[in-house]
């Protein structure tokens, strides 16, 4: 490990280190600046609890907090690229919602829910490194946002969607280039760097730099993490190399075909063919490594019975 990053990742740090109920301050001064609010940790759920098929693996909420009004922030750390990551958001938003409401009862007692994604892979095209998102409902002509009177103790109240309706949070690390000077960009500078400022004032950080130093691990803690750092590089090696070698079959299949059509379609089955072989490499250079099947399924989203025939 290079040695200006004496903090541990975070990726790391919040299964390894955060799930201890002592180090729950690091979480909720993450989550209090980009909220602007106070809140408070309820759970750090395991990757795999409820699981009900093999391929919802993935569909995992790490951590989950509430605030003062009650409503519910679930916060998802993806290290790896997935297919259908949006549909998998709304998935688990979903679900938090059926879970939180007890049959019979009434709707005024559904709690608003905040999703947090914090993706350490190219997620899409985008300018920036922190997007929101929230349902509203605009008039066409109007263009007026709908106000719904609902009656809570014979009082009239008047609600927006946008008060009701989930809100959507994603931090894209590795987008990510700017000096920090802000709360929330001395915690990107951490999320993607490890990075902590020596008089940082910023919730979550102070803690941080008490507990998440490099110094701090046993030897066989040490050895783990370096193992997922190597782990980390040799996957984006694997795949950069997939995402150069699918540009150039898109390329080269648009020039022969002489068409745009083409190009984009060469492109795309280039890295769909590219996403299967980037995941076997991966998983043959990891296992070649020592890096034991169980995390090499977690990162790569192969089979147990996959990974034991490479």
């Amino acid at each position: 490990m290079i040695a200006e990053n004496k903090y541990v990742r975070f990726d790391w740090a919040v299964k390894r280190i955060l799930r201890d109920k002592a180090n729950f301050g690091v979480l909720e001064g993450l989550i209090t600046v980009l909220l602007g609010e106070k809140v408070t940790i309820t759970a750090i759920l395991e990757s795999e609890a409820n699981q009900e098929q093999d391929d919802d693996k993935f569909n995992r909420v790490d951590i989950k907090a509430i605030n003062a009004r009650g409503e519910i922030i679930l916060v998802e750390v993806q290290l790896t690229r997935q297919l259908y990551y949006l549909e998998r958001i709304l998935y688990g938003v979903a679900k938090t919602l059926t879970e939180h409401i007890k049959l019979g009862k009434l709707y005024n007692e559904v709690k608003k829910v905040y999703h947090i994604s914090i993706v350490y892979f190219d997620l899409g095209r985008g300018a920036d490194y922190l997007y929101h998102g929230q349902t509203r409902f605009i008039g066409v002509h109007t263009h007026d946002e709908l106000q719904v009177n609902t009656k809570e103790e014979n009082v009239i109240h008047m609600k927006t969607p946008a008060q009701v309706f989930p809100e959507y949070f994603i931090l894209r690390v590795n987008e990510f280039n700017m000096v920090a000077k802000t709360p929330i960009e001395e915690w990107l500078d951490y999320l993607k760097n490890g990075h902590i400022k020596d008089d940082t004032q910023t919730p979550g950080l102070t803690e941080a730099r008490e507990k998440l130093q490099v110094m701090t691990m046993t030897p066989t803690e040490r050895i783990a993490y370096d193992r997922h750092l190597d782990a980390i590089m040799v996957q984006e090696d694997v795949l950069s190399t997939a995402k150069i070698e699918g540009r150039a079959e898109g390329r080269a299949e648009g020039r022969a075909e002489g068409r745009e059509e083409g190009r984009a379609e060469g492109r795309e089955e280039g890295r769909a063919e590219g996403r299967e072989e980037e995941k076997i490499d991966l998983a043959r250079k990891m296992k070649a490594r020592g890096i034991s099947p169980e995390d090499i399924a977690d990162i790569t989203g192969l089979s147990a019975e996959k990974i034991a025939s490479l």
